[in-house]
């Protein structure tokens, strides 16, 4: 079996990771290793959000992983064991590591994906917070984790995601920004009228320090309570899945769960972006489905409503 080196380098120097995401960047795609899915964008307005819809160009060879596949099969299969050094953008922590998204649609989009393999579905630790808030101490994103097949990802090993800000190219930081920038978070996880799918959100309270050991920490107790108020039971060990798919959404300022009953409204498939407002949809009929039933009704449908 794959493995990583016993050794690794030294995690990126504060203030470095931005750099080193340009350079990875422009050498992965001279070097073809980067694919990146392009596409166009408009907006859909539905009940007061201004949806930001990409609509693909041509696709990429993305791969797939099969409903009936085993955790042993996908372990052989796993492109993160070990990854294209071509990919490689830098060490996150002990842990983890920063990797390009081989098939983008977001410019810079950040995989920090776990040393050894972890499944998908287990609980999210203390260090996936550390790792994710050290990237984002960095620079302002939105780090995003899908929890499973139902909820998007695609690899069954471990990684959580990160896109800088703003998502929107002509627009607000987020399409769901002014819902939540208008909320009176707290450290209890709160339901928002304003956002129309199956949620919970609570805030992080943000230091202007970053101290990324106590914002991980605060991080994982919000994360904890945005599972208990969704009725997801905890497993008993740390290597046994979450009994419950769900999208985690994770800014400086708050953090935002979702769950998931389904992964696509008829052929669109829905993963952690779609609930921040961002959907992508693969040619003129899912465009026209879109506008036909409207990105409220998709969201809630694949969330468990509707």
């Amino acid at each position: 079996m794959n493995s990583w080196p016993e050794t690794q380098p030294a995690c990126f120097l504060p203030g470095t990771l931005w750099d080193r995401l340009l350079a990875a960047t422009q050498r992965a795609w001279q070097s073809g290793a980067l694919q990146p899915i392009p596409t166009d964008f408009q907006y859909l307005e539905d009940g007061g959000i201004r949806f930001l819809v990409r609509l693909v160009r041509r696709l990429a060879g993305k791969p797939r992983r099969p409903l009936a596949e085993t955790p042993e099969n996908a372990a052989r299969r796993n492109p993160f064991l070990p990854y294209d050094p071509e990919l490689y953008v830098a060490d996150a922590s002990p842990t983890h590591v920063c990797l390009l998204n081989k098939f983008n649609v977001v410019e810079h989009h950040l995989l920090i994906v776990t040393r050894t393999f972890q499944e998908q579905e287990t609980l999210l630790t203390r260090e996936d917070f550390q790792a994710l808030f050290r990237c984002l101490a960095e620079y302002e994103g939105l780090g995003f984790y899908n929890s499973g097949i139902v909820a998007g990802a695609s690899q069954p090993h471990k990684h959580l995601q990160l896109v800088p800000l703003p998502l929107d190219p002509a627009g607000a930081a987020l399409p769901i920004s002014l819902v939540i920038d208008s909320a009176d978070l707290s450290c209890e996880p709160k339901f928002l009228e304003a956002l129309p799918f199956p949620h919970v959100l609570a805030g992080l309270e943000p230091r202007a320090d970053m101290d990324i050991e106590a914002v991980a920490a605060r991080a994982h107790d919000r994360y904890r309570r945005l599972l208990a108020a969704l009725g997801v039971a905890l497993p008993a060990g740390p290597n046994e899945r979450v009994a419950a798919p769900y999208n985690l959404l994770v800014t400086r300022q708050w953090m935002l769960m979702v769950p998931r009953v389904r992964e696509c409204f008829h052929s669109i498939s829905c993963n952690s972006l779609a609930f921040a407002g961002a959907l992508l949809v693969r040619d003129a009929e899912e465009l026209a489905m879109l506008r036909r039933y409207g990105p409220r009704a998709v969201l809630r449908h694949v969330a468990g409503e509707g």
